[in-house]
């Protein structure tokens, strides 16, 4: 694997003293320092923040894994990460969400059939998040309707997170 079109030095784990603290909690979470982390590790600051944000949205809120998963998968599509989707699938599957659905994601506007109600839901609110940053009151209303405020303020959040995320790959082109 070739990293150098990266577009910021990745740190090697191990040879910043300063900055074990922040591996070991990094390593602790995820059992491994990925490449996305390497390049954080440049800023100690932001790879703990970030590392403590995206610990949050992943394991401590209500978002039922495969839904979350899809969510992330589908930010990864909107947002061309290809790095973000491909880790994403062994998690989706893991979560119990289904490889046909995983590929309805890739199509520009996936077909609803392929969804569950509550599915196509946060697809919507994902793609409306994504795409345009302000979700219509309709969308938000259906989304308060089906699921209590703290539900939705994860889910929001797990939008906002991921879309951070790929954000962050595609711009520094973080990729096998």
């Amino acid at each position: 694997m070739t990293t150098d079109h990266i577009r910021v030095p990745l740190v090697t784990p191990g040879t910043r003293p300063e900055l074990a603290d922040v591996e070991a909690r990094i390593l602790a979470e995820r059992g491994r320092i990925s490449l996305l982390y390497q390049a954080l590790l440049n800023s100690a600051p932001i790879a703990a923040g970030w590392e403590a944000m995206l610990t949050a949205v992943r394991n401590r809120t209500s978002v039922p894994a495969d839904l979350r998963e899809m969510v992330i998968l589908r930010v990864a599509v909107l947002n061309e990460a290809a790095f973000e989707f491909e880790a994403h699938v062994p998690h989706a599957l893991k979560a119990g969400f289904p490889q046909h659905k995983i590929d309805a994601l890739r199509s520009p506007v996936p077909d609803p059939a392929a969804f569950t109600e509550d599915e196509a839901l946060l697809l919507a609110l994902t793609d409306r998040m994504t795409l345009d940053v302000k979700v219509p009151g309709e969308l938000m209303a259906r989304l308060n309707a089906r699921h209590d405020p703290q539900a939705v303020v994860e889910l929001v959040a797990t939008v906002a997170a991921y879309n951070m995320v790929s954000r962050f790959l595609v711009a520094l082109d973080i990729s096998h």
